[in-house]
């Protein structure tokens, strides 16, 4: 843990903080219907036209349920369009190695995977997915997703910032304004800037290289006693250098928190993150959009210091995590120590020497944490409590920047609680914002954090002791289970980041990993969501109470502690037995050089 790795996690913080505000203030902008930007006198006719074509009157509002249903059409049409495609992938253009469909069940995991904006991979990208796939299937997801995220989001301020109304706001509008006055410049910008880095943007067909030292052919060994039969592995002379359209898509896989990598090493190939600052700029725009979501909050709820405090609970629960990881992994495995390795490099197994540990200790905590999925390291490969760290930081409920939108409307619901729990201590009926909180309010918060827990662990228990799931298992034990246990957390809290040892999409094409997966995010975005979106039609239309003595303040130090313990006790608290038999039992075992 060196004075240099200090100055980074320093530097990171410290840039967040300060583009905060015009991020938040941009935000402001795009998510009224009547902003101005600067981008106007070039996108607005745009705007115009597709209002035209898609039929849409840009000054009708919709209710929570109109804005809900348009949501969910959207995104079930999303999914057909994404399925069709991927299904006749062999047929479309812009196919140079000739890929393909894919399987009826992987088509399907995919396909709701970049609609849910969980961009979990059963599949190596570059093995898999045709230059047509990967742009106009999923990379397209990737902004529309993010859209949809953030417009969701939006609504949900509008309901606490409004009063006295029914509407929060139109769909078609919060979601074409996101794509085209922020997304779409925003990844145009950063994409010139990976590419000036190094990452890659073509459509040539792949390279193959000639090896300077052909890889020997390895003999058939019999099978001898219990010993089984090895096949001989042929004599390797080449290898295929991946081609593309790269850096657009790494572009909107980090702004969108998306995360999906165009290749199956994701971020930590060396064509998608090339160079430190490719990584630390790659690290910085996965938390940019989300931490000035909540100074767009501040800003429309007339509450600036609210929104901050939201904002330090989150950097308290980031901080907090990228130390506990960076700390296990910097002392790294006395199992690995005891064959000669020196305890003072470290836990180096599953990560570049480009990044080193604390860059993979630090990405990994972001990418868990803003429910991003995108990967410079193996997380598979980390200490039991490296591991963990990522894995927990999902289970609080992708609260902690959280993906673009679903992480602040997600933190609101923890809001909503603290400020419950706040309302009984104090034996008052409970306020937000001058607004009361009631019992549906309260059972429509609770609802969208249980329905992530039963799905997290339903599937979790359903896989660990089926044979099909123990089929996927790279490892047993506690680190097996711990394969299962994050498989469905990332899946159901849309994260898509994985314990690699996990293969979901095995080669006898067993489809029940794709398919339970595919479940869990769908369980994990939309359930969420529909609770949520019920929760901001109950407070738009309440009436807003004068502030009193006895109302609790929503800012301070007070409000940020309380809103802290309700995140880790409700939010987590829930996992602490599976975390048990998982990481924290591999814990003890690795103390005690116990391999499984």
């Amino acid at each position: 843990m060196h004075t240099n790795d200090w100055l980074q996690l320093a530097l990171f913080i410290g840039l967040l903080a300060l583009i905060t505000k015009p991020i938040g203030i941009y935000l402001t902008k795009v998510l009224d219907p009547h902003g101005k930007t600067w981008l106007d006198p070039l996108i607005r006719p745009f705007e115009k036209i597709t209002y035209r074509l898609m039929g849409v009157d840009a000054s009708k509002e919709h209710g929570w349920k109109g804005y809900t249903v348009a949501m969910l059409v959207f995104s079930a049409v999303g999914v057909l369009f994404t399925y069709t495609i991927l299904r006749l992938q062999n047929i479309l253009p812009l196919n140079p190695q000739g890929l393909p469909g894919l399987s009826p069940a992987l088509a399907f995991n995919t396909a709701v995977s970049f609609t849910t904006n969980t961009n979990w991979q059963s599949y190596g990208g570059e093995s898999t997915m045709s230059y047509f796939s990967q742009m106009v299937a999923l990379a397209i997801h990737n902004f529309t997703s993010a859209a949809v995220g953030i417009s969701i989001a939006a609504a949900l301020v509008r309901g606490i910032s409004r009063h006295s109304a029914t509407t929060l706001g139109n769909f078609w509008v919060d979601l074409i304004r996101t794509t085209y006055y922020l997304l779409l410049p925003l990844c145009l910008v950063f994409a010139v800037f990976l590419v000036s880095q190094g990452t890659i943007q073509n459509f040539k067909a792949y390279d193959t290289a000639t090896l300077i030292e052909a890889i020997p052919e390895t003999p058939a060994v019999a099978a001898t006693g219990d010993t089984p039969a090895v096949a001989a592995v042929p004599t390797v002379t080449t290898q295929t250098i991946v081609q593309g359209p790269m850096a657009s898509q790494a572009a909107i896989k980090m702004l969108g928190t998306n995360g999906g990598g165009y290749t199956n090493a994701n971020a930590a190939q060396p064509f998608e993150n090339p160079t430190p600052l490719s990584n630390f700029m790659q690290m910085l725009s996965i938390f940019a959009i989300g931490s000035g979501l909540t100074w767009y909050l501040g800003k429309s709820t007339k509450n600036q210091a609210h929104g901050w405090s939201i904002w330090t609970a989150m950097m308290i629960l980031f901080t907090t995590g990228v130390l506990a990881c960076w700390w296990a992994e910097a002392h790294g495995n006395p199992i690995h120590q005891a064959l000669g390795i020196a305890s003072g490099d470290g836990n180096m197994e599953g990560k570049e020497v480009r990044f080193g540990i604390f860059n993979s200790s630090l990405f990994a905590t972001i990418t868990t944490a803003a429910s991003c999925g995108a990967v410079n390291s193996m997380h598979d490969s980390f200490t039991a409590i490296g591991g963990l760290v990522p894995l927990f930081m999902i289970e609080l409920g992708e609260v902690v920047i959280g993906g673009v939108g679903a992480g602040l409307y997600g933190m609101l619901v923890f809001v909503v609680l603290a400020v419950f729990i706040a309302g009984l201590m104090v034996g008052r009926t409970p306020e937000y914002l001058g607004k009361k909180i009631q019992a549906f309010d309260v059972k429509m918060s609770m609802l969208a954090l249980l329905v992530l827990t039963a799905s997290i662990l339903g599937f979790t228990a359903w896989a660990a002791v089926s044979t099909w799931g123990q089929a996927g298992l790279n490892n047993a034990g506690p680190h097996g289970f711990s394969e299962i246990l994050y498989a469905y957390s990332s899946a159901t809290g849309n994260n898509g980041s994985a314990f690699a040892g996990l293969t979901a999409n095995p080669a006898d094409g067993d489809p029940h990993y794709n398919v339970t997966l595919a479940i869990a995010m769908l369980i994990g975005r939309f359930l969420m969501i529909i609770p949520i979106m019920a929760l901001a039609g109950s407070m738009v239309k309440k009436k807003i109470s004068p502030p009193s003595a006895g109302t609790f303040p929503v800012s301070g130090t007070t409000f940020t502690v309380l809103l802290l313990g309700t995140v880790i006790l409700v939010g987590a608290l829930n996992f602490l037995p599976a975390l048990a038999l998982g990481p924290i039992v591999e814990h003890f075992l690795m103390l005690k050089g116990q391999l499984f």
